[in-house]
Formats: C-alpha cells, structure tokens, sequence
C-alpha cells in the first residue's frame, strides 16, 4: 500500500489521537515499560476493521522500537548494564521475539485485550503485595544460575512480545525484580535492552511480511521518542520508589481500561 494511501484513510482527529497515544505511551514506557497498553489499545480503536491482527501489531512495533531506543540509551548513560545479564537475556528475547511474530497472524483481533488484561491484573497484584519489593538492589544469583534465569526470562517475555506486545517493558521490570533479586531502576536498563531487542526482532518479522503502514508508525515514532526521553529523565532523578509508584498507578489504569474493553467484546 502506497505510504500516503495509509493516512488518507485516517481522520486528523484519529490522527492526533493516534500521535497523541504514542506521546503518552513513550513517557510510560520509559519509566515502568507497559506503554504499549496505552498504544496499542489506542491502535485497535482507530484503524480501520479490515486492518489485519498483523498490522496492527506490526504498525505498533515502529513507535515501540523508537521510543525505546531513545530511552534505552538515557538509562545507559547513568547506569552500566551488567554483561553477566544482557547477553542470555537479550539473545534469548530476540529469538523468542522472533518466534512469536511469526505466530502473531494466528491470533484472532479480539483476543487481544482479555489476553493482555489477564498479565496486567497479575503483574499488578504481585506488586502491590510486596511493598518492599525492588527497592533494593540486591542480585541473588550467580554464574550460571543467573544466565539460565536471565535466559529464561528473554525467551518467555521474548514471545510474548512477537505475539502481543502490550506491557513488555513492565513484563521484563517486575520478572527481573522478582526472580533476579535487581532493584526496580537497575532492572530498567536491562528491561529497556531487552524490550528494544524484542521490538526489533518482531519488526523485522512483520515488516518482511508486508504488515507494516511505515508512515503512521514514523509520525507516531516522533511522539513516543519525545515521550520516552521526557520519561527517562524523571525516572532516573526520582528513584526506585518513584517508578514503583508509577508502575503500580499505570497498572490499575490500564486494567480498568482493558476490562472495560473485554466486556464489550461479550456484550
């Protein structure tokens, strides 16, 4: 599809919700991750019905990769990532994100929102009980115990990213804290390499499968970059406790989004 055609058959009001979605999400995501449950629901309301699952989630995929670049970089200016956990979790994330896009087209459109409403609550929840939390850096593994971990968590957070993509960020942030021992702002650097790992992997994914509407994705790109460098900044002055708040705040807001979604798809 000519890039033009894309953007003639969207409204400027769809547009503006669109860019302005992608604003948002790029803040979110900088500093909890999760920012996709703001774009993408956004996406779903504003394409048109015929615009394939693929689309959908291949289109999302261009702002995602941008923002996260941009904040990725923010958060490695001030903290080093550590080897030991970026290589078996970025690898394994890449491949895993890989494999899901090329399973994403088996999924039907509807699904998405009850599918993604599930992962929140829970992640949510686990939080909000342990108050303390992520707020302490203190790493309990080693060796090879820590890369299998490592590991494990690239590959399961990985697919789910290919094959949905809505709360990545905030998927790898609360897996680290919680298995790894990493306190909430350490866990955000390497949450960032591997969620910008897994965005690129699916992008290429759906972008040679032709899934792709490049021009919407490059305006909304501009939003969320500014977005995740505004975020990224905050998140970095404030601390841990900052975005545990956050990431706590966003959950519930989403939720509630996404229930109200699910129960219109059965009403």
């Amino acid at each position: 599809m000519p890039l033009i055609d894309e953007l003639l058959q969207l409204s400027v009001p769809v547009l503006l919700l669109l860019v302005g979605a992608a604003f948002v999400a790029g803040w979110v995501d900088a500093v909890v991750g999760g920012g996709g449950l703001i774009q993408l629901p956004a996406m779903l309301t504003a394409l048109p019905a015929e615009a394939s699952t693929g689309t959908v989630l291949g289109t999302n995929k261009v702002p995602s990769a941008a923002g996260t670049a941009v904040s990725t970089w923010t958060y490695i200016r001030r903290i080093t990532p550590v080897a030991a956990t970026v290589v078996p979790l970025v690898v394994c994330a890449l491949l895993g994100s890989s494999a899901g896009a090329a399973m994403a087209s088996l999924i039907p459109r509807p699904w998405l929102s009850p599918v993604v409403l599930v992962a929140v609550v829970a992640v949510g929840l686990y939080t909000l009980l342990r108050p303390a939390m992520g707020l302490e850096h203190a790493p309990r593994h080693t060796g090879r115990a820590h890369a299998v971990r490592a590991g494990g968590i690239g590959a399961a957070v990985g697919v789910y990213d290919g094959m949905l993509g809505p709360g990545t960020g905030s998927f790898f942030l609360i897996a680290m804290v919680a298995v790894l021992g990493y306190g909430f702002l350490e866990a955000s650097v390497h949450a960032k390499l591997a969620n910008l790992t897994t965005n690129v992997g699916a992008l290429l994914v759906f972008g040679l499968q032709g899934e792709v509407w490049w021009a919407l994705g490059a305006l909304m790109a501009l939003a969320n970059v500014l977005g995740g460098f505004l975020g990224a900044t905050l998140a970095l002055r404030l601390g841990s406790r900052f975005v545990r708040i956050v990431f706590l705040v966003v959950s519930g807001v989403l939720a509630v989004r996404l229930a109200i979604d699910s129960v219109a798809l059965f009403t």
